[in-house]
């Protein structure tokens, strides 16, 4: 049951500290603190040592190749009229976020999940409470209203409600076991939900972001063991709800006609601009790119370089090369965010291993989306790159996550080695 586990202790200084494979029942012996022989194993609750630091380095080279990406796309911004900043000034509000981002998550770190699993709810409702408030005294660009002004700084409780979502859909799965194959009793109380959440954020509007929730909550339920033709109704429900809200609004249909024909004089310099000049920033870029700093599409051609559209300015400057990187990161990133999920869940840790494969599954879905506007392979959609775009509250909510994911490994490795989480 605990196979991951060798592959942790095998590794660290040659520590005879874990027994072979457990056999039927081990993690009753692991939560009594002892091993599969019945040997008692040294407990290390107090060990500054017991998280993944690969996970943390991996993060961590993100955030800094997306800082360095961050000044590089927004020195220009300082020429534009538009703007009137300081040729270092994104950047500097870029750190102050991570500062600020960095204190979460070393706050969602300290908590255990058990406290995480009581409060999900009451975290749930602060995030409705944060949508309605952003529709009362929000403010508005580029035609949406999704920011809360905090004095220098602003607030978009979209991105915090991700990390509430994964954490109530979690907790709900856990509540629900028993009703999994039941629709009404199991999927139907989250599906309502889901959708209140959905009105608010269409009310903003932000349908990407409405997108990715869902896809959390769908992705949390089918990975705790939702019946699988419930599941399929459920994933094609949502997807004749998204064409139905497309179709609707005349000026998302245009987006999509613009996805179709980008180069057409009828959107090249309309809808289809954003697009366009991102396709030439990752054509110019080639094998190994242009150099650090030396893009041309960042001089005020690239619309919003420095969020959404960072990958385009990592393509055209660094090339295939640093994007292939960039992709490689994500994936390693995802994959240990499951494996630890995986883990939890053998140690019968239900909630906590629904956490982290949800907060993969978010970070999964989110830099697909991302990546997936800035090459052409989706729709234009305004979704940043986690980790490595420009916007404050998308690192909060993403540093805070990785804290917990972080805890739920420090957790079963506590457990692993007899001590108590």
């Amino acid at each position: 049951m605990l196979s991951l586990a060798r592959r942790f202790f095998a590794r660290r200084r040659g520590s005879d500290a874990y027994e072979p494979r457990t056999p039927r029942g081990g993690a009753v012996l692991a939560l009594a603190g002892l091993g599969a022989t019945g040997v008692h194993v040294k407990a290390t609750t107090g060990r500054l040592d017991n998280f993944d630091r690969p996970l943390a380095a991996v993060v961590c080279a993100l955030i800094l190749l997306g800082a360095v990406m961050v000044y590089s796309a927004s020195i220009s911004l300082a020429d534009s009229p538009r703007y009137r900043v300081t040729p270092t000034q994104f950047l500097e509000r870029h750190a102050l976020s991570l500062a600020i981002a960095f204190a979460a998550g070393a706050v969602a770190f300290s908590i255990p999940l058990r406290v995480w699993e009581k409060f999900a709810p009451l975290v749930f409702l602060g995030g409705v409470a944060l949508l309605v408030l952003v529709l009362v005294v929000g403010r508005g660009a580029l035609g949406a209203t999704r920011w809360i002004p905090l004095g220098p700084l602003t607030l978009q409780p979209s991105e915090l409600m991700k990390l509430a979502c994964v954490l109530y859909a979690a907790s709900y799965t856990v509540r629900k076991q028993d009703h999994m194959h039941d629709f009404r009793k199991g999927f139907a109380p989250l599906a309502t939900v889901t959708a209140l959440i959905g009105v608010l954020l269409l009310l903003q509007p932000d349908l990407g972001g409405f997108g990715v929730i869902a896809a959390i909550c769908m992705g949390v339920l089918f990975l705790g063991g939702v019946n699988g033709r419930l599941f399929a109704g459920i994933f094609a429900a949502l997807v004749a709800t998204f064409i139905g809200v497309i179709l609707a609004s005349p000026w998302r249909f245009e987006r999509i006609k613009a996805y179709w024909r980008p180069f057409d004089d009828e959107f090249a310099l309309g809808r289809g601009y954003q697009l366009t000049h991102s396709l030439m920033a990752f054509g110019r870029g080639e094998w190994f790119g242009v150099g650090l700093g030396r893009s041309v599409e960042k001089l005020h051609y690239l619309p919003e370089a420095h969020t959404d559209f960072i990958l385009a300015v990592i393509g055209e400057e660094l090339g295939l090369a640093g994007v292939l990187v960039v992709v490689v990161l994500f994936y390693w990133l995802i994959k240990r965010a499951f494996e630890i999920g995986r883990q939890a869940v053998a140690l019968e840790r239900v909630f906590a291993g629904l956490v982290a494969q949800g907060v993969g599954l978010w970070i999964g879905v989110q830099a697909f989306i991302n990546m997936g506007v800035a090459t052409g392979v989706l729709p234009t959609k305004g979704l940043t790159l986690p980790f490595m775009s420009y916007g404050g509250s998308a690192l909060l909510a993403m540093i805070a996550a990785v804290g917990i994911v972080l805890r739920v490994d420090r957790e079963n490795r506590i457990l692993m080695r007899g001590g108590r989480a």
